[in-house]
């Protein structure tokens, strides 16, 4: 018997270690997304917790540290997002139907993860998730030539690439007046986004469909 409890204690302290931690970043996410990276500090993030300045530093030596394994958990959902979302789907695919699933996907996670948009694009962000960053940047920008190829077989690569960087350009811009609102005024907002994308897309879309 005192052996099974003897290793039961360190699981149950690892799983008091993991609430913890998820518990300093739920915080830290919060004052993130109100303050901004540069203005936040770990007293703040401790007092939002509810816990001691002294309990922090148990488990993360400073803010960078935490914003760095907020970012890192957040970049591997946001992989697993784009992954679903700009999967290729079949040519005769409508484009409303193909960017509006995409969009609809990208814009959910981004609202449920706020802090997301304000660390990635912050202008003093660590300098390690600055290079999570641009290598996400680079993966869904390549997700997205995927995704236009699919919907225009036989395009040239290099219009492909080049309206892959002008719709990522246009969501990124949507989204942070996505952000800047909420409920009814926020789905208005999303659905312009839509429509911006598939007003743009239709016609290049139809014009390779002709072609074919």
């Amino acid at each position: 018997m005192s052996g099974t409890s003897e290793k039961e204690q360190p699981r149950r302290r690892q799983a008091r270690g993991e609430r913890r931690i998820a518990q300093l970043l739920q915080a830290a996410a919060q004052v993130f997304c109100t303050t901004g990276y540069t203005a936040a500090s770990t007293n703040a993030i401790a007092r939002e917790a509810g816990v001691s300045p002294g309990t922090l530093y148990q488990f993360f030596p400073n803010k960078e540290a935490i914003a760095i394994e907020l970012g890192d958990r957040l970049v591997h959902e946001m992989r697993e997002a784009y992954g679903e979302a700009l999967a290729p789907v079949d040519p005769g695919t409508p484009v409303e139907q193909a960017i509006g699933s995409a969009v609809d996907r990208f814009m959910a996670f981004n609202t449920e993860h706020p802090v997301f948009f304000a660390l990635m694009h912050g202008p003093d962000i660590p300098g390690r998730m600055a290079e999570a960053h641009d290598q996400l940047h680079t993966t869904v920008t390549a997700r997205i030539e995927s995704l236009l190829a699919s919907l225009m077989p036989g395009a040239d690569p290099a219009d492909v690439t080049r309206r892959a960087h002008v719709c990522l350009g246009v969501y990124k811009a949507g989204l942070e007046l996505v952000l800047a609102h909420e409920g009814a005024e926020r789905a208005a907002y999303v659905q312009e986004v839509k429509d911006v994308l598939v007003r743009y897309l239709e016609p290049l879309v139809g014009e390779r469909a002709r072609h074919r």
